[in-house]
């Protein structure tokens, strides 16, 4: 039993039976480390040594994988209904405003059913939903959008910084346009030390706009057909989530609303609760009284369901002799559009004596930021493994070695090691100084760490159920964003139970199942897997007692491996599984699970290297090569585990080389909102990628980790430019314009 109880460090002792536990929580996508109170040791499951698993911290193939290639498996997308309407939206042109159109123009089209003013008349942003028609067929309805007839009245707008801060911009928050946070740190103490570091280095560093890209694009079908219930199939990240938002637009009660998250596309971040298009398809149900699928077309999706914030940081870091940071200094500004952006602050994961940070939001006319993957923290990494590199060179140290004295913790030390040996470093000639760029094409290397909590919380509650006919199924309403959930709940019990992975069947996505977390901040593993595992503790316990009782046998004497029953006090007492659950009553035996903290941990570690050729003629850079290590506690399935590195690397490889919002800040229009015009990482830029799981973290718990896997490759890849060529590219993404700018600079 766990109790929450506040988000600072406790200041209370705990009551006797009780210990506090910090973990991790997620509020909207961002990580809190949270502390509760938790009982005491008193007995219950544990996770066995690792030496003692059969299926789990092994390889484990995804049970839905067939599924997933074969087509088989259903996303909202997929989803058809008897008499269902297709819905589009509209976004705004502008980027701040006023608009009209004919409402009864498109509802005249041939075939369109619904059509609705989404917006009120205003925009405040450009790409602002304004805009929906539902009709027979995806044609129907966009020919209904077609006759609109939406006319658009620009008012002054502000894309960029630069337009938001000057002088007679257009107000766009309430509180000003741009918004300060708090000042951290000593700024007397740390201009001091500046002044006597043996070396110090300044920089400016900037970061684009980043879109999430999910390959299912945000939205829901809804099921509703003007009765007492709805049922919304959702593309979510949060099954739970979606209910009472839905209800509350269609005039229901919470418990007359069934969210379905059978498959999902991805989220990254961007999908909590029933969203805009999730809410503009209730209200078109509600008014047509028929099925709506509303999923968004690239457009939409580039234009109002948020992002990955841009940012801007001036940083200026010195050492002593021996690369030790005394001092950091830093100004961070975050873009987010309507939203505050995300940066959680400089020094980021490293030591400093002594440092001090303003930060700042700049608003503007654009869709708010939302958490994407680790949220703040690639930008933060970027600033920081930055000036960390350009400081070593200064001071003609080894960056590698910088890094290692200026991070406390060992399990770093050991990871950059690794990852080091993995990708060559020692044999490098680049270590105390970046290659002359002399040639053709130059090779270099760079490195950055990561950090992340992953903890877990009492939320999920998950049924395990085994059945008389031998027959085992495992209940929870969480969803998987394509992570593997699926397939670690079956493992876990399939473990438990001493069976096979693919004899357990795993039931979620769906609210009428036991309650879940939403998947944000990497709680996930962390708040389920100990449900599961005491829902499979729990019932094994029960499956033995009723099978004892039913041979007249001591259940302490029977035990479940191999597929089968034994019974240690007999050379020949030994059931098959089969007929073990036979002698169960017609019911057969069922157990609900709830978290139980002594199985779950919080805080991992990860380091990664890239090793990259420039093109010193044309500036176009190429990976070669990403190492990652990560830690995670005790991995659930390895297979799951390097697959969420490799897509981690995956995306900073795309953050660093490609991806950025680009606008027309005088025309006011989005240049590139679809995916022929935002480039993403394909085939031929994938470089050769090592996924290694630190096998040295030997804590028993389980800990979430994808999150960390995004936070420093592209830092890596930054660094890896410089140190090939000397050319030091202090904006995102690395473009060889930009490049070939630096290497003019050396």
């Amino acid at each position: 039993m766990a109790r929450a109880l506040q988000d600072g460090p406790p200041t209370e002792p705990a009551p006797e039976g009780k210990e506090w536990k910090k973990t991790s929580k997620d509020v909207d996508g961002h990580p809190v480390d949270h502390w509760i109170l938790v009982d005491k040791d008193d007995g219950g499951p544990t996770w066995p040594a690792r030496e003692r698993l059969s299926l789990l911290n092994k390889d484990i193939e995804r049970v839905d994988g067939a599924e997933k290639v074969t087509g088989a498996a259903v996303y909202s997308h997929d989803v058809r209904l008897e008499g269902m309407l297709y819905a589009v939206v509209l976004p705004a042109a502008i980027p701040q405003g006023t608009y009209s159109l004919d409402l009864d123009a498109a509802r005249a089209v041939d075939g369109v059913v619904v059509a609705q003013d989404v917006a009120g008349g205003e925009v405040r942003y450009l790409g602002q939903a304004v805009a929906a028609v539902a009709g027979i067929t995806p044609d129907h309805a966009r020919d209904g959008l077609r006759a609109l007839g939406v006319e658009f009245e620009a008012g002054e707008w502000a894309l960029t910084r630069e337009q938001a801060m000057a002088e007679g911009a257009p107000a766009i928050g309430r509180r000003g346009n741009r918004r300060s946070g708090r000042a951290r740190g000593d700024s007397d103490a740390t201009r001091a030390a500046l002044e006597s570091a043996a070396a110090a280095v300044e920089a400016e560093y900037t970061l684009p706009v980043q879109h999430h890209v999910c390959l299912e694009t945000h939205g829901v079908v809804v099921d509703y057909r003007g009765g007492g219930e709805a049922t919304v199939y959702a593309s979510t990240q949060g099954t739970f989530t979606i209910g009472s938002e839905a209800a509350g637009t269609l005039g229901l009660r919470d418990s007359d609303v069934t969210a379905v998250v059978e498959h999902m596309g991805g989220g990254f971040g961007s999908k909590f609760g029933l969203d805009i298009p999730g809410d503009i398809a209730c209200r078109l149900a509600l008014e047509a009284e028929r099925p709506v699928h509303l999923l968004l077309d690239r457009k939409g999706e580039s234009s109002f369901v948020g992002n990955r914030s841009g940012g801007w940081q001036r940083v200026k870091a010195g050492c002593d002799e021996t690369g030790k940071l005394v001092a950091l200094d830093a100004e961070i500004e975050t873009y987010g559009g309507l939203g505050r952006g995300s940066n959680p602050g400089l020094p980021y994961i490293y030591d400093a004596q002594e440092y001090s940070r303003v930060q700042a939001s700049v608003m503007t006319n654009t869709d708010s930021s939302r958490a994407m993957r680790a949220p703040g923290h690639p930008q933060a990494s970027f600033a920081m493994e930055s000036i960390l590199d350009e400081l070593a060179y200064e001071a003609g140290l080894d960056p590698l070695e910088l890094r290692k004295t200026n991070l406390s913790d060992p399990v770093y030390h050991r990871q950059l090691d690794r990852v080091a040996a993995e990708i060559g470093w020692s044999e490098h000639p680049n270590r105390t100084a970046p290659g002359t760029g002399d040639g053709w094409t130059a090779t270099g290397i760079g490195f950055g760490v990561a950090t992340w909590g992953g903890g877990g919380r009492p939320v999920c509650e998950v049924d395990v159920k085994i059945s008389s006919d031998g027959s085992v199924t495992v209940e929870v309403g969480t969803q998987d964003l394509g992570t593997g959930v699926r397939t670690y709940v079956a493992a876990i019990v399939a473990e438990e139970l001493g069976l096979q992975v693919e004899q357990v069947t795993p039931r979620i996505g769906s609210s009428r199942y036991g309650a879940a977390n939403a998947s944000g901040g990497s709680v996930t593993t962390a708040c389920l897997a100990p449900s599961v595992k005491a829902a499979a503790w729990a019932v094994r316990r029960s499956f033995l007692e009723k099978v004892a009782g039913a041979r007249g046998v001591d259940s302490g004497q029977l035990k479940c491996a191999d597929g089968a029953v034994h019974d240690l006090s007999s050379a020949a007492g030994k059931l098959s599984w089969s007929a073990a659950c036979a002698l169960l009553p017609s019911e057969g035996v069922a157990e609900r699970g709830k978290w139980n903290h002594k199985l779950a941990g919080n805080g991992v570690h990860g380091a990664q290297g890239a090793k990259v050729e420039v093109d010193l003629k044309t500036g176009q850079v190429q990976v070669l090569e990403m190492v990652a290590v990560q830690d995670c506690g005790l991995p659930l399935n390895h297979l799951a585990l390097r697959s969420q590195l490799n897509g981690g690397m995956i995306q900073a490889l795309g953050y660093a080389l490609l991806e950025e919002r680009v606008l027309d800040p005088e025309l006011g229009l989005n240049l590139n909102p679809n995916m022929e015009d935002y480039k993403i990482p394909g085939s031929m830029q994938m470089p050769l990628m090592k996924a290694i799981v630190d096998e040295e973290d030997d804590r028993q718990v389980v800990i979430g980790m994808s999150e960390a896997a995004v936070i420093p490759g592209a830092s890596a890849i930054a660094n890896a430019v410089h140190n090939a060529c000397g050319a030091r590219v202090r904006e995102l993404p690395l473009t060889p314009d930009k490049v070939l700018a630096a290497l003019g600079r050396v």
